[in-house]
């Protein structure tokens, strides 16, 4: 009988199981009916066991069945064992989950500690998710855009919270996969610019123990407990998860916008030893995670546990469940989480050339979507902004980190040139080129755009965490006020220089992500780290006065011209320096602190940034004459006056502005 396929897999006369477990004494999969609260159970022992999977066939199992494994072992906590037969086990290559925890002590596998403790007798059926068995995959119904990387511009959306206010969109569609698939929502990302969406995590979710015990919910995501199954909660009817889901990525592709998915490969939603046991933990423990001196689970991610991506079993799971997401809903890409944390199998040194981001590089499927990393994790040891291998693309830190410094009036111009330009010093070496940087302001983690202008400190105690959560190196500014202003002069003051801000991000070299939500000007009210508000705090408020105009404007000057998307890095003579003063930027003006301006010439377009309280005198480069295409101190971009200037004039330039002539 077969060992592979994973997971449960119908055919004309019931369904084929196999799951894998090395450590497992025996397994049985268990049959699941009834109603919640009412709930009965077949088992049915898996006798074979290949290569380390057990398996076995079922007759008259069809799809919809909802199924889980239970295993039995040695408990042996000091040594990472924890096969307990109480608890129901969600298969790891489930396409569809259904459920949640209910009680946080029937899905515990110890009593009294989870080290010296006992086992746990207490059954959590009717207490925790359970699979579900699924039909054939589904199959795209609209081809792939393929848009080239340097034409990209990246929306970092939430399925849920992008449309949960969404006025166009049917009450009974927010929120789900099909309010992001509505027309008007699908106009509006077109209308800015947008050709690919980066998606919160949708696999599907389950909410750690801290937060069961707070009574809170992991809004983000970042908590997978099956990594081959839409969230069952952003379907806007129950069970249909996979197929609104293939209907969201159908209508994005029609309208030509790729779907990336954020991914979560380094931990699960089970937590530390004193964690659940739903899944990983009860089938083979040391063969899913890192495990520590005595049994307890290495911690490099923050969460309690880290998948081990130094394990055959874990890489196998990882590159299996993407290609899945590619070949059966055409999924265009990935941003891996915390994505340092694969490149050190067993929780050890870094290296870019790690068992698992190798398989995922060379897969003949994955290599040909875009791959996203986010290259740190929860230690020192883990910031790896430029460390990653050719097939790969990168979230900038630096980036961030310098553009939001120079439009504050922090540091020199030095670091802010560089990342302008694409970041060479980072991604030239091993011969990747500028899209690889991915270029980003604001991210769901951290400030809004709008807050990134109205606090200087973090305001998170809606979190339950008495403001510890959440970074203090916010690199913010507040215009003297804290939060929200009655001030009219405060208030532009901070939409020009978001609208600077953007502006920055959407003609630098690389490829731009814009958080979704800050062209409408959103706010989380100060809270710079709201993984468990799914609430009015998160959620996208369409009825403001936004900042999209001004972002359309922009993405429209980018997508018209080559050299806005270059894809090359620059040679020397490529790109002028100007000094505000006229002339070329010399040695010293790139140590100099108390420069806040510069002018950046790039084949026809001359950029001008002036990050300064007031406005400055800026003579322009010889040549010309220079036509004005874009005014940040204008609510939609669109220069006051278009004039040509001629090469050589003395200009006014506002304070905290953005200017973009071509040169005619």
């Amino acid at each position: 009988m077969p060992v592979f396929p994973l997971g449960a897999h119908v055919d004309d006369a019931g369904a084929r199981f196999a799951v894998a477990s090395t450590s497992a004494e025996a397994v049985e999969v268990c049959l699941v009916d009834g109603p919640d609260g009412d709930l009965s159970e077949r088992r049915v022992e898996l006798t074979a066991r290949t290569f380390g999977v057990w398996h076995g066939h079922v007759p008259g199992v069809a799809p919809g069945q909802r199924y889980g494994y239970r295993v039995r072992g040695p408990y042996r906590p000091w040594q990472g064992l924890r096969a307990n037969p109480a608890k129901i086990l969600v298969d790891p290559y489930a396409r569809r989950i259904t459920g949640r925890v209910t009680d946080l002590a029937a899905a515990r596998g110890w009593v009294d500690d989870p080290m010296t403790g006992t086992l746990s007798e207490r059954d959590s059926l009717g207490h925790v998710p359970l699979s579900v068995v699924t039909g054939p995959d589904p199959v795209p119904r609209t081809p792939r855009p393929d848009v080239p990387w340097s034409e990209t511009v990246v929306a970092e959306l939430h399925v849920r919270g992008y449309t949960m206010l969404h006025p166009e969109v049917p009450p009974e569609h927010r929120g789900t996969y099909l309010g992001l698939a509505h027309p008007a929502v699908i106009a509006h990302l077109r209308r800015i610019g947008v050709t690919a969406v980066e998606l919160l995590p949708v696999m599907a979710i389950a909410d750690e123990p801290p937060l069961l015990e707070r009574g809170r919910t992991n809004y983000w995501g970042y908590a997978t407990l099956g990594f081959l199954a839409p969230h069952a909660g952003y379907a806007s009817v129950p069970g249909a998860e996979v197929a609104e889901f293939a209907a969201m990525v159908d209508a994005l592709h029609a309208a030509g916008i790729e779907v990336i998915l954020d991914v979560v490969p380094n931990h699960t939603a089970e937590g530390g030893v004193g964690g659940t046991t739903l899944s990983y933990r009860g089938l083979d423990a040391p063969a899913y995670y890192s495990l520590g001196g005595n049994g307890h689970d290495a911690d490099i991610t923050g969460t309690g546990n880290t998948l081990d991506s130094g394990s055959p079993t874990v890489i196998r799971m990882v590159c299996d469940a993407l290609r899945h997401w590619v070949t059966a809903f055409g999924v265009d890409g990935f941003r891996i989480d915390l994505a340092s944390v694969l490149g050190r199998p067993r929780s050890g040194a870094f290296d870019p050339h790690a068992p698992l981001l190798t398989a995922i590089a060379i897969d003949p499927v994955l290599s040909r979507v875009k791959l996203i990393a986010e290259p740190w994790d929860a230690t020192g040891e883990g910031y790896r902004v430029g460390g990653f291998g050719v097939a790969w693309s990168e979230w900038n830190g630096r980036y961030r980190d310098a553009v939001r410094d120079f439009w504050r009036g922090h540091g020199g111009i030095g670091e802010v040139a560089s990342r302008l330009t694409g970041s060479s010093d980072l991604y030239a070496a091993n011969g990747r080129r500028p899209w690889a940087s991915v270029n980003f302001v604001t991210a769901h983690d951290g400030f809004t755009l709008r807050d990134l202008v109205s606090y200087e400190r973090k305001h998170n105690a809606a979190n339950g965490e008495q403001n510890r959560d959440g970074t203090d190196d916010n690199r913010s500014q507040n215009f003297g006020v804290e939060g929200e202003t009655s001030s009219p002069v405060v208030a532009e003051r901070r939409r020009a220089t978001a609208r600077a801000m953007l502006g920055t991000l959407l003609l630098s070299t690389g490829t731009p992500m814009l958080l979704g939500g800050d062209e409408l000007w959103r706010t989380q009210q100060g809270n710079n780290n709201a993984y468990c508000q799914d609430n009015e705090i998160s959620w996208v408020d369409w009825s403001g006065d936004g900042l999209a105009d001004f972002v359309a404007r922009v993405t429209a000057l980018r997508h018209s011209s080559p050299t806005l998307q270059r894809d090359r890095f620059y040679r020397d003579g490529e790109v002028l320096w100007w000094h505000p003063a006229g002339r070329r930027l010399r040695g010293h003006d790139w140590h100099d602190g108390g420069l806040h301006s510069l002018g950046l010439q790039r084949g026809e377009w001359l950029l001008l940034l002036h990050a300064g309280p007031d406005a400055l005198a800026v003579t322009l480069p010889p040549g010309g004459p220079y036509c004005p295409e874009l005014d940040s101190t204008r609510p939609d971009g669109v220069p006051a006056g278009t004039r040509p200037v001629p090469g050589g004039a003395t200009i006014t330039q506002p304070a905290r502005s953005l200017l973009l002539l071509r040169h005619t």
